[in-house]
């Protein structure tokens, strides 16, 4: 391979690492290539491994590709080492240049620009600061005046944290008070009190998890398709996250293997494709699929 050719495919790698708005013709006047190069340098991403995300005409490579994961492991910050050095930097004066390169570079790779205000993502800094501190140290916070879903109470909450979740935009917390596991959105904060208090009931702490389809639950459970070509298409434009869980067989068969918090996402995909799609497991899967199709050869049936 030509040095000029690799140097072309770096600078574009680097270029879709970074994209957030530009189409492709602007990705390819800006790294002066073609658009059919474009496409050539992307199924050789592909190939190699990195996870392609598409927002209508609008290409990035996902950040959680197994190279990057690799690459992070090896040389770069945890998040969690992340956010405690943004949240020093927004301690120091702002007119220091160094700083706010510093700012700008831990903003475009590990997405902190959740706010677009400037004070709420001050304030929101310090609470995952506080949040981070209780999670390791398995400490008891207090959250300040938490505004309800509908604003229409504020009370101080008196909780464990032990998750951190959405890009920090939330923290999943035990409440001793009402027994049950809650996630609270840290922008409905007004403060997070540290307590000198050790957690008291982490046997009935609760993950949430968030799969690829957007449904949320407390479990998961595996759910195996066999896709054609088609279904795998959509698959990977839709849903990119999904390709991580992908397996090709050969020739136009991909196998599906997925961790999901509820049939209706992954249900509605598969009854939009069904002749393209193979249900392999789980048999309660496959009753809820059975059952969506009587309800509706019922509704929309001919009398």
């Amino acid at each position: 391979m030509r040095h000029d050719k690799l140097e072309k495919q770096l600078e574009l790698l680097l270029l879709l690492i970074e994209n957030r708005d530009m189409d492709v013709d602007r990705i390819c006047e800006r790294t002066a290539i073609s658009r059919r190069t474009f496409y050539y340098y992307l199924e050789f991403y592909r190939d190699c491994g990195f996870v392609i995300e598409k927002r209508g005409r609008r290409y990035s490579i996902d950040r959680s590709s197994p190279f990057f994961a690799k690459l992070v492991d090896r040389i770069s910050f945890t998040e969690d080492e992340a956010i405690t050095i943004r949240q020093l930097l927004e301690q120091v004066d702002v007119r220091n240049a160094v700083v706010e390169g510093a700012k700008r570079k831990l903003d475009r790779f590990y997405d902190f620009n959740i706010l677009a205000n400037d004070e709420l993502r001050r304030r929101t800094a310090e609470h995952v600061s506080v949040l981070y501190q209780a999670i390791k140290f398995k400490q008891m916070v207090v959250i300040k005046n938490y505004s309800s879903p509908h604003g229409q109470s504020q009370k101080d909450r008196i909780v464990e944290p032990f998750m951190l979740m959405n890009g920090n935009n939330e923290v999943r917390c035990f409440e001793p008070s009402s027994g049950i596991n809650k996630t609270f959105k840290l922008a409905r904060m007004e403060g997070v009190q540290l307590l000198d208090l050790r957690w008291g009931h982490e046997s009935q702490h609760r993950q949430m998890f968030t799969d690829v389809f957007m449904f949320t639950d407390e479990e998961q459970q595996q759910v195996r398709l066999r896709l054609g070509l088609l279904a795998h298409h959509v698959l990977a434009e839709e849903y990119p996250r999904a390709e991580r869980y992908l397996t090709h067989e050969g020739g136009s068969r991909w196998l599906l293997d997925i961790p999901v918090c509820s049939f209706v996402g992954i249900g509605r995909f598969v009854l939009g494709l069904a002749d393209d799609i193979e249900v392999l497991s789980p048999d309660d899967f496959r009753h809820y699929l059975a059952r969506k199709v009587k309800n509706m050869a019922e509704k929309y049936g001919e009398e």
